[in-house]
């Protein structure tokens, strides 16, 4: 004998089975709190400089750059920094770096982030390349993922290495 469902028996099953496939089933719930939780948002120039300010004590905001105020008019173009801050580091003598301003890499330095890696490591190279027949600009520069952390050339290969560290470390 075989069993036929009724034209009214079809939409009730439906209910049943959207029922047991809710997703506010207890089967269907994430088993931790942490895969509940979601995506971080992308690190900003302030956010990397808290992190790396943690591990390098010397180095103190000295500015955020704004559309209005880059000096480079690239905060927010194409390919280029989505947020940027300046440092200074207090291990370099006032008298090493009189005569530039507040904000100039000599005095500390700064953090870009890019919108991609590719675009971080494309900035690096330009600016190795404009500063490599120019040692009075020359300038540490390490990146990690999206950021490039500038580092000033009056400190010490073993002083700019604890910035490298210190960017290495961040999310």
């Amino acid at each position: 004998m075989r069993k036929s469902l009724t034209p009214t028996a079809l939409p009730i099953m439906a209910l049943v089975v959207l029922t047991a496939c809710s997703s506010n089933s207890p089967s269907n719930q994430p088993s931790d709190a942490k895969a509940a939780t979601p995506a971080s948002k992308p690190l900003t120039a302030a956010a990397a400089l808290t992190g790396i300010t943690a591990a390098v004590p010397s180095a103190k905001k000295s500015g955020v750059v704004t559309a209005d105020n880059d000096p480079n008019h690239l905060l927010g173009r194409p390919n280029q920094y989505t947020s940027k801050v300046t440092f200074e580091d207090t291990r370099i003598p006032g008298d090493q770096v009189s005569g530039t301003e507040k904000g100039d890499v000599e005095r500390g330095g700064a953090i870009e982030v890019f919108g991609s890696p590719a675009d971080a490591k494309a900035r690096a190279t330009y600016i190795q390349a404009i500063t490599k027949s120019m040692p009075a600009l020359a300038e540490y520069d390490y990146v990690h993922g999206t950021i490039l952390v500038r580092v000033s050339h009056y400190l010490t290969p073993k002083q700019a290495a604890g910035y490298k560290s210190a960017a290495d470390m961040l999310g």
